[in-house]
């Protein structure tokens, strides 16, 4: 099997700060991205502390959303240096790694 190495990103959302669309537009439409998955959370928090939950009683529209994309490293440092624009700091983590062919 071959393989090749690729950098993978994940960027933390919430539902609330309506990112989520642009942030998939622009992977799509404009980057072009080799994949890309979003993961809508059950209960998370961050920097602030705030616990976003869902619950039977009340779901919130305020949940933690994860988006995973990835694509050659090249690629993915030409990305991230546009994403300031819609994404907030300390809200993206990268890691290298491989891709079977």
């Amino acid at each position: 099997m071959n393989w090749e190495t690729v950098t993978f990103v994940r960027v933390y959302l919430t539902e609330a700060n309506h990112t989520l669309e642009p942030l998939l537009k622009r992977l799509h439409d404009r980057e072009k991205v080799r994949g890309v998955t979003v993961f809508r959370a059950v209960t998370g928090f961050g920097g602030s502390g705030v616990v976003h939950t869902a619950s039977l009683v009340d779901l919130s529209l305020d949940l933690p959303v994860t988006v995973e994309f990835f694509d050659l490293p090249d690629k993915v440092d030409a990305i991230l240096e546009h994403l300031s624009d819609i994404v907030d700091t300390g809200h993206i983590v990268r890691w290298q790694a491989q891709m079977n062919l």
